[in-house]
């Protein structure tokens, strides 16, 4: 579970720390590397390793004989890099990637349960107000979500 609201910056060479309680959830398991992708709302997504093969296997059912659906994985699957911890707790974003969440220097990190975001700092507050003022009509509105997230 990844969850709490980190803020960070990009140096030179695109590489953006990440916090040492999104790369030990549990204390005793250490994550080093991650898949990056593109995001909804133009952030990007952080997905630890088993999480990402969850996302394969369901996926990997979708029946591409419909172009919605083969347009969609291809949109979603093109924009996945594998990225690694350095020593320093560091990966290097893309530069595509960058330039898709219009992040250049300040980055906020949010934990979203089984992955995190990232989110250009300005976009993140932009996003939060809006979404703030109507997240008691929005839990109202999901409230009947099952643990499998059906209404």
């Amino acid at each position: 579970m990844f969850y709490g609201e980190y803020e960070h910056t990009i140096d030179d060479k695109c590489r953006l720390i990440i916090p040492a309680k999104i790369r030990s959830p549990f204390r005793d398991v250490l994550i080093d590397q991650f898949v990056l992708n593109r995001g909804f709302e133009g952030c990007l997504v952080l997905y630890p390793p088993n999480e990402w093969h969850e996302i394969e296997q369901k996926y990997r059912h979708y029946s591409t004989n419909k172009a919605d659906v083969r347009n969609y994985l291809r949109m979603f699957f093109s924009g996945a890099t594998i990225v690694e911890c350095d020593k320093q707790g560091r990966i290097t974003i893309p530069k595509k990637l960058l330039e898709y969440a219009g992040i250049e220097k300040e980055v906020t990190l949010i934990g979203v349960s089984t992955k995190v975001e990232l989110w250009a700092k300005e976009k993140w507050n932009q996003e939060f107000s809006r979404t703030i003022d109507s997240f008691s009509e929005i839990a109202e509105k999901i409230g009947d979500l099952d643990l499998k997230g059906n209404l």
